[in-house]
């Protein structure tokens, strides 16, 4: 179920790196493929560290910014040509976000929200035994003083 993620976000970062860097700015394709694996590790990493405990606006926040610096730090070592680093690559990250969007919620639907056939097997994230409350069996405080006097 990984690998299929870590596909799909592969094939989205190359095709937007391809178009927006490829075809507006003319990096070879090559640079291209570097950025988009590079992109790729770092992202599915937090993506999988961040994403079921915080949520998506904060995993699409970071993936905003990891995408900004990547293309920026890494253009800057293996663009040949003289191009604007700081705006390629937020507009990059920009439309990068859609994606990612769709892919976080494809890995919310798919990995995180695994159902199983019967509810009481299932155990969610913030479900865990030693955060439930316990209840007595006796609703009515007078019930069990009054029960206690008479045994008393």
């Amino acid at each position: 179920m990984y690998f299929k993620s870590l596909i799909i976000k592969f094939i989205i970062i190359t095709a937007v790196l391809s178009v927006i860097l490829g075809w507006y700015y003319g990096i070879n394709f090559t640079n291209i493929l570097i950025i988009s694996i590079l992109l790729t590790a770092i992202g599915f990493v937090s993506d999988i560290l961040i994403l079921p405990r915080s949520g998506n606006i904060l995993a699409l926040i970071i993936d905003f910014v990891l995408t900004i610096a990547v293309i920026w730090i890494v253009g800057s070592f293996i663009f040949n040509q003289q191009i604007a680093l700081g705006t390629a690559s937020t507009i990059s990250a920009l439309v990068l976000i859609i994606g990612e969007l769709l892919l976080h919620r494809y890995m919310s639907k798919r990995i995180y929200d695994k159902k199983t056939s019967n509810s009481d097997e299932r155990i969610d994230y913030y479900q865990r035994a030693s955060l439930q409350t316990e209840f007595a069996e006796e609703a009515d405080i007078e019930v069990v003083t009054k029960r206690a006097k008479d045994e008393g």
